[in-house]
């Protein structure tokens, strides 16, 4: 029978927000592409589209972290089962746990693509890194996962609100531009909802546990604070995009043309907040998979960390882009169940 997570000291807001925002932001986040898909292309829509994703983002969290809390979950499972019953548990859960180990494979194949286009390092050898750094980190246990990831989410944020800001000081937004019909959902509204859905999906995993880890009070706290810097966040890249309409809808990374433009030559620095997003995205996803499988404070939880994160290296070798493409879309729509089903359990445990 699985246990709670060992407290060793409750986690504070401004740290539950930081957990929410590391959880979230990844590689799609960093390279501006997923702002640009879901929100750019819709233009004015788009920002009405980031709107309803922030009121979305802090009410999903609250209710996922106090859920966590009061049904006291160690992964997803807790929560889904509880809120939707067996059988549409079973589904929602098998959608969940197959969609960590996909973004903890796709995270990695990012990193060595990275490590290839940025430094000339073969990409097997970047995705290795990757992985191995991730293992190590979710060995060290939920808190260190946690810890590691609320550290890093400060700078995420803040290297793309400092970049977004100088490129609006460089060129004006153009308002009026929109490519509705190249965007992966066409109605703003909807994209809105599937880019929540997907992110929530991801993020279950990582945050039902921390709920457990704080008191009501703060975790509502942190839902709020970390739901309005992802909002925060997603706004700057959406207004710095819109700066470049209509050529940066030709770029497959279109911060790094706003980052080239305000730093010129040291732009390959950019890459380590790339880094840094994938290492954030994979140990989470990688955390709530092996946690779901089997009990984190068990005997057979360190081999199977081992094993999942070496079967993720040889998924890697699909390549990045191919199981982003294959991959998100799909879960997206998949996701809409599990919103619903957090819904009803918001109303059955904690209305």
């Amino acid at each position: 029978m699985k246990t709670g997570p060992v407290i060793e000291r409750p986690l504070s807001p401004l740290k539950l927000a930081g957990v929410y925002v590391g959880t979230v932001v990844g590689a799609g986040f960093a390279s501006g592409q997923e702002i640009l898909q879901y929100f750019g292309f819709h233009g004015l829509g788009g920002i009405g589209g980031i709107l309803f994703s922030t009121i979305l983002f802090v009410a999903f969290g609250t209710v996922i972290f106090l859920l966590g809390h009061r049904l006291h979950a160690v992964s997803h499972l807790e929560i889904v089962r509880e809120s939707s019953g067996p059988r549409i548990g079973k589904a929602i859960d098998y959608i969940i746990t197959f969609f960590l180990f996909g973004a903890f494979t796709a995270m990695a194949a990012g990193s060595g693509a990275i490590f290839q286009e940025q430094y000339g390092i073969p990409p097997a050898v970047g995705s290795l890194l990757m992985i191995t750094v991730s293992i190590v980190t979710v060995l060290l246990g939920i808190q260190r996962v946690l810890t590691a990831i609320g550290a890093i989410a400060p700078l995420l944020v803040g290297s793309v609100l400092v970049i977004s800001i100088l490129a609006l000081t460089k060129s004006p937004v153009n308002w009026f531009w929109s490519q509705a019909q190249a965007a992966p959902v066409p109605f703003w509204p909807l994209s809105s909802l599937a880019y929540v859905s997907y992110n929530i999906i991801l993020s279950v995993a990582v945050l039902a546990p921390a709920g457990t880890l704080a008191n009501e009070d703060s975790l509502r706290k942190g839902a709020l604070y970390g739901g309005l810097g992802l909002g925060l966040g997603a706004l700057a890249i959406n207004l710095a995009v819109l700066t470049q309409a209509p050529q940066i809808a030709g770029f497959q990374i279109p911060m790094l043309l706003l980052v080239q433009n305000i730093l010129g030559p040291l732009a390959p620095i950019y890459s380590v907040v790339l880094l840094a997003e994938v290492y954030t995205t994979a140990v989470g996803s990688l955390y709530g998979f092996a946690a779901r499988l089997t009990d984190p404070q068990g005997s057979y939880f360190v081999p199977l960390v081992i094993t999942f994160g070496m079967a993720g290296f040889i998924g890697s070798m699909i390549g990045f882009s191919n199981l982003v493409a294959k991959l998100y879309s799909v879960v997206g729509y998949a996701g809409f169940v599990l919103l619903i089903v957090l819904v009803r359990g918001y109303y059955k445990h904690i209305r």
